[in-house]
């Protein structure tokens, strides 16, 4: 009797061994994956077609490489993960002694068909993983790398302190909302952390945060499920600060500090005329920045165009206060020309001062009515001297009133200058900081 247990028991355990498959290639016939089968590859994987598939991604930042503000778009290396579950390729681990994945081709299986709305790079820039990983439960993993160019909505009105939110959305173009349900397989806290970890490179950008949302969108009878990835970058505007910002307030001041030079003195206008030149190249780097279709103007356009004005209004306030003296030559000049003739008569009063000065010729003898005529003149001219003796002070006083004018008008118009520049700059403090 014992004899005829241990026969059983030996025959029990080879059929087992028959029975049971260590081998990858039993576990792929057991699944009808030896030969690539049109059924797996283009049906969706659901016993029922009612059972909607769910699909779960992940997408991580290994690196932010450009942000180029004049075609709006945003390049950056990204990782992503794709899950869903195949109801048709299913085992038990326990029949194939333990196998609880293995690894296939994906042109065996049906793939969702997920892309990216926002996307606008070339196909050379996607990087996909052949093969997937298969679960025992039936559950599938695919990865693949992207450098992916997105275009993106900036927001450059605080610029270069400004933070941009940008929008890589995931969606199905095949199948509405009752076939294929995006979702995402991690939260938005473990994204962000994954991403700083493997962030290899951020360029001129530090990462702030990944939001994941999830949403439907109808298209007329059609609903689709869209899965959002909103990444919030912040701009390093430390280059900037120094290369524009800063330049432009040290011209500012620079400008200020030239209502101490001397009016009279053509280096002070000199002086201004170069400060703006300056300005107009730092206005022409900003254009290179900044892209011509914005709505609205950017601080920092608002700001260098601020300061041009600002100088510019000053170089023609120093053009006025030059010329103003010079009215005060011109009219220096009327009045020595008046004192002259002045001079003239007065020679002509005195005795025999007409006989001095004239050179009789002989034989010519002046008509009694010219004589009469001139006679007048000198008696008109010599009446009005002693009027005109007593003027040289109020004279004095009309040489010198635009020279005083230039003054009061460069002493007001730098107070009021140094007012708005202080104004100025509070202002944009006030909205970079708040913003």
């Amino acid at each position: 009797m014992a004899v005829l247990w241990t026969l059983a028991l030996l025959s029990f355990g080879v059929s087992g061994s028959r029975l049971s498959d260590c081998s990858y290639y039993g576990l792929l016939k057991y699944l009808n994956l030896t030969a690539p089968s049109p059924v797996l590859q283009v049906m969706r994987p659901v016993h029922n077609w009612n059972h909607t598939t769910d699909v779960s991604l992940d997408m991580v930042m290994y690196g932010i490489l450009d942000v180029d503000e004049k075609s709006q778009t945003v390049t950056s290396h990204v990782w992503i993960e794709t899950h869903w579950t195949n109801e048709f390729l299913t085992w038990n681990p326990s029949d194939f002694c333990g196998i609880d994945k293995v690894t296939i081709p994906k042109s065996l299986v049906w793939n969702p068909d997920v892309d990216i709305d926002e996307d606008a790079s070339d196909s050379g820039s996607l990087r996909e993983d052949p093969l997937l990983i298969l679960m025992s439960s039936g559950r599938m993993l695919t990865t693949k790398h992207q450098r992916l160019t997105s275009t993106c909505q900036l927001n450059l009105f605080l610029f270069p302190f400004d933070v941009q939110r940008c929008n890589i959305t995931f969606s199905s173009s095949s199948y509405d909302t009752g076939s294929l349900k995006l979702g995402p397989a991690r939260s938005s806290y473990v994204i962000t952390t994954l991403s700083d970890v493997f962030m290899i490179t951020q360029g001129a950008w530090n990462l702030k945060d990944v939001e994941v949302s999830l949403f439907d969108r109808s298209n007329g009878n059609i609903s689709v499920s869209k899965l959002r990835y909103t990444v919030s970058l912040q701009r390093k505007p430390m280059l900037y600060v120094i290369n524009l910002i800063l330049p432009l307030f040290y011209l500012l001041i620079l400008d200020l500090a030239s209502f101490f030079i001397s009016g009279s003195s053509g280096e002070k206008l000199g002086f201004k005329v170069t400060i703006l030149l300056s300005i107009s190249v730092l206005l022409l780097i900003l254009n290179d920045i900044l892209p011509s279709t914005e709505d609205t103007l950017p601080m920092i356009a608002t700001y260098c165009v601020s300061v041009f004005t600002v100088v510019w209004l000053s170089v023609l306030e120093a053009i006025l206060v030059g010329f103003l003296p010079q009215i005060d030559g011109f009219c220096c000049k009327e009045g020595q020309r008046s004192e002259d003739l002045q001079q003239e008569a007065v020679s002509h009063e005195e005795p025999g001062g007409v006989l001095e000065n004239t050179e009789v010729k002989p034989g010519k003898v002046l008509p009694p009515d010219d004589l009469q005529e001139f006679l007048r003149e000198i008696l008109e001219e010599v009446r009005a001297a002693p009027q005109e003796a007593g003027r040289p002070e109020e004279r004095s006083a009309q040489e010198g009133r635009f020279r005083r004018m230039a003054k009061m008008i460069d002493y007001v118009f730098g107070l009021v200058y140094f007012l708005v520049v202080v104004i100025f700059f509070l202002y944009f403090c006030i909205i970079w900081i708040n913003g």
